[in-house]
């Protein structure tokens, strides 16, 4: 189990990896990216493997991941899971 919400990454050839720890941001970062030169990029690899090595704060790599994802557009959007759902009507009832 993860340490983070999923993240699903479509890679360019339409492998679909979804990643939750720092692990498994790094397989999906080994996969083909549009752009491997890109800054954000270079960024995410550099910051998950400083996070494994404990030099580094895993929630600002996995954030680096995500963002070099966005950058690349290849974040692929979930929808809530039903417990998510099941919270926001039930929290719902405590608004006025």
């Amino acid at each position: 189990m993860g340490n983070f919400l999923p993240l699903s990454i479509k890679l360019v050839d339409g492998k679909i990896i979804t990643a939750s720890s720092i692990c498994e941001a790094e397989i999906a970062l080994k996969g083909q990216w549009r752009n491997k030169e890109a800054a954000s990029y270079k960024d995410a690899c550099r910051l998950i493997a400083s996070a494994k090595d404990g030099a580094c704060n895993p929630a600002i790599a996995f954030a680096a991941f995500k963002a070099a994802g966005i950058d690349q557009g290849l974040v692929k959007s979930i929808g809530k899971s039903a417990a998510l759902r099941l919270l926001d009507d039930v929290s719902k009832d405590f608004q006025t």
